[in-house]
C-alpha cells in the first residue's frame, strides 16, 4: 500500500500544479470584460479599415460635351459639310433659313419646328434636318441625319453650300 500512497501523493501534486497554472493564466475567469460584457446590440460596430471611407477615385466625372469640344471658328473658316455661322439671333436666322430653303430648287420642307430650330427637308432623294442653334457669334446652321449625327451625304453638303451662299455675307 505504500506504493499506492506515494502514487496518489505524486498524482495529487501534479493535479495541484496544473490547477495552479490554469488559475494563474485566467482560463477559468468568470465574466467578460470591456465591450464584450455588453449586450450584442450595445457593442460598438467593428468596421474593417478599408471600408471606413468610400473609394472616390473616378467618381462623378462628367463627360465633355461635343459642342464644348468644337472650337469656335469664323463662318469663312468652317467647311460647308460641318455647318456655318450666321450673325443674328437664332429666331432671326431660323426665318432666313426658311426663306432660303424655299428658293432652292428641289427642296421640300416636310415640317418645321421653330422651338427646336429645325426643318425636316427632302432634297435630291435624301431626308435630313437643317438645324439652327444659337451660339456666341450668332446662329450655327448645320445638317443632321436621322441618327442625329452630322449629315455627310452629298445632298446635305450641297444644300448647306447653297444655304451658306444665300445667308453668309
Amino acid at each position: 500500500m505504500r506504493h499506492s500512497r506515494s502514487a496518489v501523493r505524486a498524482l495529487s501534486l501534479a493535479l495541484l500544479a496544473i490547477a495552479t497554472t490554469v488559475t494563474a493564466t485566467g482560463c477559468f475567469k468568470r465574466g467578460a470584460r470591456g465591450d464584450y460584457a455588453l449586450a450584442p446590440e450595445m457593442r460598438p460596430l467593428e468596421v474593417p479599415p478599408d471600408l471606413t471611407l468610400p473609394n472616390t477615385a473616378g467618381a462623378s466625372q462628367v463627360p465633355a460635351l461635343a459642342s464644348a469640344a468644337r472650337p469656335a471658328q469664323p463662318a469663312a473658316a468652317q467647311p460647308a459639310q460641318g455647318g456655318f455661322t450666321v450673325s443674328g439671333s437664332r429666331d432671326e436666322v431660323f426665318g432666313k433659313v426658311g426663306d432660303a430653303l424655299a428658293t432652292v430648287d428641289g427642296v421640300t420642307i416636310a415640317s418645321r419646328a421653330q422651338l427646336l430650330g429645325s426643318y425636316d427637308v427632302a432634297y435630291e432623294g435624301s431626308n435630313f434636318l437643317v438645324r439652327v442653334v444659337g451660339v456666341d457669334a450668332g446662329a450655327y446652321v448645320s445638317a443632321v441625319d436621322p441618327r442625329g449625327l452630322p449629315a455627310t451625304d452629298p445632298a446635305a453638303i450641297k444644300l448647306l453650300g447653297a444655304l451658306k451662299a444665300k445667308l453668309a455675307p
